[in-house]
Order: C-alpha cells, then structure tokens, then sequence
C-alpha cells in the first residue's frame, strides 16, 4: 500500500492546527477538501487517523502519519539543498515546518539562542511544544516532534540520543522571605510552614528537595505559578521559596542550603539522516556546553 505524501502533509496539518477549518487556511484549500483527503486516507487504510474532538487528536494510525508527513518534509528539504537551492529560491509553502519539544527551563535559559542561529541560516519555521523534561520525549515517540529536549537517557522508538548536560537547581528566596518565614534558619519545623513557589502539578522539583529534606511536600502551602519566566519572578517578589536554575540566579536571591538538584538533559531526535536536523542538533548541543553543568 503506497500513501500519498499529500494526504499524509494533510493529516498533519489537521494535527498541528487543531482542526479541519485551521488546516483548511494553511493548505489554502477548502474545509471541504481538508474533509475529503481524511476521509480518503481512511478508506485506504481501513482506519481512523483522527479523533474528530476540540481539538483533533491523532489516532495510533494517525501518529504514524505525521511522522511520515514530517520525514518526508525534512527529506525534500535537504534534496532541495543538494540541488543547490539557496533560501531566496525557496517559497513561503516550501519553508520546513520543525516541531520541537522542550522543558520551561530550558526555553527560557539557554535554548532558545541555537534555534535562533539556524533560523537565520535555514528557511525553518520552528513550533515549539512546552512541557516537563519527563513527558517531553512522549512527543517524540508519537511523531508530534522531530525532536526533545529530555531527562531520558534510553532512546524513544529508535531516535538518537546526544548528552546535552546538567540542568542545576537551587533552592533560593529573598531577603524580606526569608525574615518573614524562615529568620530562626532553615530548619524543617520553618519550612513545614513557609509557602513555596511550584510550576504545576507534574512539576516535582521542590517536591523533591522538600524530600530529601525529610518532609512531606503536601503538608507545606504552595503557589502554583505555570510559566519558568513568572517563577522566578514570583520568588523575586516574596511569593515563596522556589527551585531556580543556575542561569536565572542572581545576587537578589538568597541558597536556603543543600540539596542542589541536578536535571541531566538529552537530545533525542529521529534516527533518520538530515542534514537540516543535525544541524539544529549540532547548534543545540554547543550551546547546552556553554550553559549547563558538565555531568
């Protein structure tokens, strides 16, 4: 059975938008017709390839679709630059989509400045999923990305893995903080009662330090604040105590002591040859060698 490279471009298209009528205005194409080459895709492979919700998701058969879709995208990108095509000679519809996944804060210390440098090199446009370290290698594995940013050293679903570095945390609070809730010293009866700072609920860094500590993180007060950049900004502001990388420290905060957590990273990318990609990997790599701690 042979899939249309058109029909699978399609079914990613649906994917990354969310829905008929958004793949619809990428495509330049009617609803209609989005409608059409799913339905097409379906009878010839005696499937479904999308859950039709809000937002469409991808079905097993779908997920392999996309990374069908995405390979053959990033293939005839780099037969285009073996013909000797320049960036000026590639149009608007020929441009690369690259879908990246990546932890918070990662994208907010360090990774943005290598994905930056290719851009001005290549015709790519980067989409960059947000998540935990721990989940972002699942979208690799389900073909949403080329490639992650991830705490997993094992390879996902045959990809390659490169070691990027240590992500290092440190258990920081200001000055008027650290007066109001803990000016006796950092002893676990003080932390028991001062309020921390969390990124969401799958985030589990202070929770671990709270741990290794010897004490048990639900019993202690917490904001949830969802963004690396606000984090920070609500320790700086007194919220609470948080976990603040390396990079983000400054003379305004002040250690509340041992444990530094240490977040090993890695990246993980298709096992599939392309220039573009090892590229981006190569980038990527020797920028995380001049941020991150060696391990």
């Amino acid at each position: 059975m042979k899939i249309d490279a058109q029909l699978a471009a399609t079914i990613a298209a649906v994917i990354d938008e969310g829905g008929f009528e958004a793949a619809a205005r990428r495509l330049h194409i009617t609803q209609s017709a989005v409608s059409q080459r799913v339905k097409v895709v379906e009878q010839q492979i005696g499937r479904a390839v999308v859950v039709r919700s809000r937002p469409v998701r991808a079905t097993e058969a779908g997920e392999a679709l996309v990374r069908l879709a995405r390979q053959v995208e990033l293939l005839e990108h780099d037969a285009q630059v073996a013909f000797g095509l320049g960036d000026a000679d590639v149009t608007a519809e020929a441009r690369v989509r690259v879908p990246l996944a990546v932890n918070a804060d990662s994208m907010a210390t360090w990774f943005l400045a290598p994905i930056a440098r290719v851009a001005r090199q290549h015709p790519i446009d980067v989409d960059l999923h947000r998540d935990d370290q721990d989940y972002t290698a699942r979208m690799l594995e389900s073909g949403e990305v080329m490639a992650a940013v991830t705490s997993e050293a094992e390879p996902v679903g045959g990809s390659a893995v490169t070691p990027l570095g240590v992500l290092e945390y440190r258990a920081m609070a200001t000055a008027d903080y650290i007066g109001r809730w803990l000016a006796d010293g950092v002893s676990d009866d003080a932390l028991r009662r001062a309020p921390f700072v969390d990124f969401d609920r799958r985030d589990t860094l202070q929770q671990g330090w709270l741990r290794a500590r010897g004490i048990d993180p639900w019993s202690v007060p917490r904001h949830y604040v969802p963004a690396s950049h606000d984090f920070s900004q609500a320790v700086r502001l007194g919220l609470g105590w948080g976990l603040i990388p390396v990079p983000q420290a400054s003379d305004d905060l002040i250690e509340l002591g041992e444990p530094r957590i240490r977040v090993p990273l890695y990246w993980q990318q298709w096992n599939l040859r392309s220039p573009l990609l090892d590229t981006i990997a190569a980038e990527v790599a020797a920028e995380a060698r001049s941020v991150l701690a060696p391990y």
